[in-house]
């Protein structure tokens, strides 16, 4: 793990931004597509303010959630929508959406088909984490009826969770997904964040800190 400090947020924004967009640049120079995993929430939403109008082939670049509720994209609680708002527009309108989220199902009737189109955009080009003050990323959290198996190195792509404090049933990448990322970013804002970080890196279980299955190879990205 490596920990990168800065001084403020705009300029931990807009050097994330830069990394990533040169991260598929230099997949994209040796391979056909690029796969790109990145967090809903509010936290990226200027990482993807900045990315959208990167100079690359986004035709070729496919990208996903780390998870999704599982809401319409018309629910304001969509990270969907979110995603085509921020990142999914100006350049980066021309990259391929692989959905978490599909219309008129239920999670456990299409889990199978969702986890078999992110498998075959592995192993991701970059995976982007967020991360949450009870040391959940993605939606791998802390009682999820599934993390035990999310957590497991035979785990498929993608599976439902369903946790205790998650308003909605959740569709998540696996850690073995998460990990399977050629260039991995966490980004967190804080000190109590920075400090739940601690306390999972001095865990014994990532059943209790699930962050901590994806701390090898991490780049910590972090600013007040």
């Amino acid at each position: 793990m490596k920990l990168i400090d800065y001084p403020d947020q705009d300029m931990m924004m807009l050097d994330l931004a830069d990394r990533i967009a040169s991260e598929l640049v230099m997949t994209l120079e040796h391979e056909e597509r690029a796969s790109l995993a990145v967090p809903g929430g509010a936290t990226p939403g200027p990482v993807f303010d900045a990315l959208c109008a990167a100079d690359l082939d986004w035709a070729r670049v496919d990208v996903m959630l780390t998870d999704e509720r599982w809401v319409p994209e018309t629910h304001p609680r969509s990270n969907t929508a979110m995603l085509r708002d921020r990142l999914l527009t100006s350049r980066a309108a021309r990259a391929n959406l692989v959905p978490l989220y599909h219309a008129g199902a239920t999670p456990d009737q299409v889990i199978a088909q969702i986890s078999d189109r992110v498998e075959d955009c592995l192993p991701l080009s970059v995976a982007v984490l967020g991360m949450g003050e009870d040391m959940h990323t993605a939606s791998l959290f802390p009682g999820g009826d599934q993390l035990a198996q999310a957590l497991s190195h035979q785990a498929p792509a993608a599976l439902t969770m369903i946790a205790p404090g998650a308003e909605e049933p959740r569709v998540t990448l696996s850690a073995r997904a998460l990990n399977s990322a050629v260039n991995k970013h966490l980004i967190i804002t804080g000190q109590a964040k920075r400090d739940a970080l601690a306390q999972a890196m001095e865990a014994e279980d990532a059943l209790d800190a699930p962050i901590k299955a994806l701390l090898g190879a991490l780049n910590v990205h972090w600013a007040a």
